[in-house]
């Protein structure tokens, strides 16, 4: 049997299928330091749930450990170009936290949100109604992927005709996330991340002086602690964050989960037959699909968890994508089952003081995605004059390159 220090955690292909990694930290070493890199994962459903709870012990602020030193020159040249990075939301720990995030809360809540599934439901079929005659589609660029972006800047209270720049600076952002991208990857990233925060520099400026109904305006005219507004820095980085999670872990679970529908036509059929289902379905996509497979921790301090020495100083990668199929916590969890009563028991949008701010939203957008697609693409199949899907090389976000599929015109 192969050894865990024998896994490479970032080799393509473990990134492909990273289940089987997954499954030996879970039952091998839920806490594991990794030899080779010093990575220490957190992989079953208990430590996951620990460690992120104890922001005190284990700190979102991991940005500095991204960057600084280990940045090639090429990309800080053009990085210094641009506003410095700061600490907002998901970089940043309770109390400041908190304050960053009760900036935008009120645009992402349960009554602001219900008031959208009209929108959500045209913007649904209008998009189906661009390819349906085709008999094909590659659904993450047709569909799955303007749909929340589109949701998302309308909430920022852009213009739909600057969608496209949009999905470039997105793409931007996940790419330096991945982990994976080469130096002219990680150049251009920060290129696409410097035309971003000259934008909404200047989109920020515009509602300084006519304000509107709009998340752009309410950061304009929020105050930190009451007293002191948000620099065009700090701005920025609650934008990016809002842009990129509002959009991309969204679009890759509706593609995830219209693939997992291809792949398991019995479960499809279920559905179709009570719709139902449909939202236990969502839950069990977000649990199955994990767009936010891993993300970074910090220990401030020494601590232990699930028996395991974890010293000051280590850098963490919580894998909530391991923990979604932790066979303590899930019956057989490699099964698709969109009848599974503890479906929603998943940590797709964390736990504790970082829960996603936009879990109401995506959920929403999911429903409705699915409604829309299952009733006017119910016998939807893999097109087979494309290769299998596959997914991109990313180290925290999961999602498919493209997913091509054929239906009856």
């Amino acid at each position: 049997m192969v050894a865990l220090s024998d896994f490479n955690p970032f080799d393509p292909a473990v990134l492909e299928d990273p289940w089987e990694f997954n499954r030996r930290l879970r039952s091998e070493a839920p806490v594991y330091r990794d030899p080779n890199t010093g990575i220490t994962f957190v992989s079953s459903y208990a430590a996951v749930s620990e460690v992120v709870r104890d922001h005190e012990t284990f700190s979102n602020r991991f940005g500095a450990a991204m960057g600084g030193a280990s940045m090639p020159e090429e990309v800080r040249e053009v990085a210094n170009e641009g506003y410095p990075a700061v600490d907002t939301m998901l970089t940043a720990d309770p109390p400041e936290q908190r304050r960053f995030r009760k900036l935008v809360n009120k645009a992402f809540t349960a009554r602001r949100v219900a008031r959208l599934d009209g929108k959500v439901e045209a913007l649904a079929n209008g998009l189906i109604d661009r390819f349906v005659a085709d008999g094909r589609v590659e659904l993450l660029s047709q569909f799955a992927q303007p749909l929340p972006l589109e949701m998302i800047a309308g909430q920022l209270g852009v213009p739909t005709d600057d969608l496209p720049q949009f999905r470039r600076w997105s793409d931007g952002f996940v790419a330096q996330l991945s982990g994976m991208a080469d130096l002219e990857g990680q150049v251009n990233a920060a290129r696409m991340i410097l035309e971003f925060q000259k934008y909404f520099a200047e989109r920020l400026e515009e509602r300084a002086k006519e304000p509107r109904d709009d998340i752009l305006s309410d950061i304009v005219n929020a105050r930190v602690e009451d007293e002191r507004p948000l620099d065009t820095a700090e701005s920025l980085s609650i934008l990016q964050q809002i842009l990129v999670a509002g959009n991309e872990t969204t679009a890759n679970a509706i593609a995830e989960g219209m693939l997992l529908m291809v792949k398991h036509p019995d479960q499809r059929a279920r559905v179709l037959a009570d719709p139902s289902l449909v939202p236990n379905l969502v839950e069990e996509v977000l649990r199955l699909a994990t767009p936010t497979h891993s993300m970074w921790r910090v220990a401030t301090r020494d601590a232990e968890v699930a028996g395991t020495e974890i010293p000051k100083g280590a850098m963490l990668m919580v894998r909530y994508a391991s923990a979604n199929r932790d066979e303590s916590v899930f019956e057989d969890p490699d099964r698709f089952d969109v009848t599974r009563a503890n479906a929603d028991e998943h940590l797709a949008f964390g736990l504790g003081a970082h829960f996603c701010l936009g879990a109401v939203l995506a959920r929403k957008e999911m429903k409705l995605a699915f409604d829309a697609l299952l009733a006017r693409l119910p016998e939807a199949r893999l097109d087979p004059s494309h290769e299998a899907p596959k997914h991109r090389p990313n180290i925290l976000l999961r999602g498919l390159e493209s997913l091509h599929l054929q239906f009856a015109a």
